[in-house]
């Protein structure tokens, strides 16, 4: 698996010390609120990438961690070693860097400590002076030029001068080579805290790609990550997003948090298709079960993965005996496949890819019409509505009318004679005749009046008739 060359050539990595204004300079030129913005040091740990646009110039933007150790110092806390790692491959990949700092505090060691680091590496750098909310403060952003680099004034959350940093930094960055490149699949992975789901990714990418610790909450916000399989036309182009762990919205304490949970919820909303992982020593629980509904809610296709197998295995599960119990007490996500997976052993991880790009092809499928009518035809053949006040379903015609997800619009007679059982056998149905394994199917109900057969011979006959009486007797066929 080789990530996007293209992609990661024209790269822009915002690097600098912890609470400097990182996010909020990433927020800036995104264009939008991505990036979790906060007083608090060290909110962003792992790196949150996004594809952006600035003046029709499309690039990735990295945010990193913040820097909090000198060269050398020694550093016990496996959270701070992980950011000071992803600094460095963030700027292994990037063609240019933005070294923020706060003029307000002034020049710090761990700002030249940063510096040090990004001239090492020998990355073109533009340093962003941030906090200059008033024109009085640009003085102070004079100091900063000893860092070495070309140094600008800047309020992010102001949106002062950050015009004048991009003028420079697109420059910096190779031309795109096809501007014809297909979209990316868009992959959220979400579960409970500690499900897994960072270390999966990292061993689908084989790289370190997010921080994975044992203290749950390390993933703090829903990180982008591009890569792709095989090459030239027949290339696969995914973006996988590592969310935060989804705990319960009345456990949660404070505003990180509380944000998290969003920004998860919201990656959820912007998917193409949802990996849920769950641990399978534990799940699922109501908390694997509540953050299914929301996959349901948002209408996504789904794969589940039942990560950490190798351990269940240690304790004699089996999968014969594990998926009837998902399945029992999860039905309604019954249509969704199950992937057992170790990101230890590498157990079913390439297989998982394999099942999403399946799933992914399943949301966009289109249902030839006739097939689909014949099938409702027969699914109501063999078992008939119940009746409602005497008065039976009638469904004339269906059409599918959208894709990701799946709908299709049913012209019945009463749209109340449907109950939730009797739809959810139609659907059933429609799975067993399509596959469709993984990708939700809507049904739309619609009433379309239909005259009765003997109420339309006796219009037929009246219309006759009134033609007859025009026609001269000499001209009628006597019988």
């Amino acid at each position: 698996m080789n990530e996007e060359q293209n992609i990661e050539s024209r790269v822009v990595a915002i690097v600098g010390r912890p609470n400097v204004g990182k996010s909020a300079v990433f927020n800036r030129i995104a264009g939008k609120r991505i990036a979790i913005v906060h007083n608090q040091s060290g909110v962003t740990r792992d790196r949150l990438m996004r594809e952006v646009t600035w003046k029709n110039q499309r690039f990735s933007l990295i945010d990193t961690g913040g820097v909090a150790m000198l060269d050398g110092q020694n550093e016990s806390d496996k959270i701070e070693l992980g950011i000071r790692a992803q600094v460095d491959i963030a700027l292994g990949d990037a063609a240019a860097v933005i070294l923020v700092v706060d003029v307000q505090q002034g020049i710090h060691p761990l700002d030249q400590e940063v510096a040090d680091i990004v001239r090492k590496r020998g990355v073109p750098c533009v340093v962003a002076v941030n906090k200059c909310d008033q024109p009085a403060h640009d003085d102070g952003a004079e100091e900063f030029a000893r860092l070495g680099f070309t140094y600008f004034p800047v309020a992010a959350q102001h949106n002062r001068g950050m015009g004048d940093v991009m003028s420079e930094i697109i420059p910096m960055l190779p031309k795109l080579e096809n501007e014809t490149e297909k979209i990316p699949l868009k992959v959220a992975v979400v579960g409970r805290p500690n499900a897994g789901k960072s270390s999966y990714i990292n061993r689908l990418l084989r790289n370190d790609r997010v921080i994975v610790s044992d203290v749950a909450g390390t993933t703090r916000d829903s990180i982008s990550i591009p890569f792709s399989i095989g090459e030239g036309d027949q290339a696969r182009h995914y973006t996988f997003i590592d969310t935060a762990g989804m705990r319960n919205r009345h456990k949660i304490d404070n505003s990180v948090e509380r944000f998290s949970l969003f920004r998860a919820e919201q990656s959820v909303e912007e998917a193409d298709v949802v990996v849920l992982v769950m641990d399978p020593e534990m799940g699922p629980t109501n908390r694997d079960k509540h953050i299914a509904s929301l996959i349901q809610k948002h209408e996504k296709g789904c794969v589940i993965i039942m990560n950490k197998w190798d351990l269940a295995l240690e304790k004699g599960m089996t999968q014969t005996q594990a998926e009837p119990v998902l399945r029992q007490i999860m039905p309604f996500m019954n249509f969704c496949p199950v992937v057992f997976t170790s990101t230890i052993s590498g157990f079913n991880v390439r297989k998982s890819i394999d099942v999403i790009d399946a799933v992914a092809a399943q949301i966009r499928v289109d249902l030839p019409t006739g097939m689909l009518n014949r099938t409702l035809k027969e699914a109501m053949g063999r078992t008939s509505p119940a009746r409602h006040n005497g008065k039976r379903l009638k469904i004339y015609y269906a059409v599918q009318v959208g894709k990701t997800p799946i709908r299709i619009r049913l012209f019945v007679n009463n749209p109340k004679l449907v109950s939730k059982q009797y739809k959810d056998f139609l659907i059933r149905s429609l799975r067993e005749r399509f596959g469709l394994e993984g990708a939700p199917v809507i049904l739309l109900l619609k009433s379309r009046d239909r005259p009765d057969l003997h109420e339309r011979l006796r219009n037929k006959k009246a219309q006759q008739a009134d033609i007859m009486k025009d026609v001269p007797p000499e001209h009628l066929i006597d019988e």
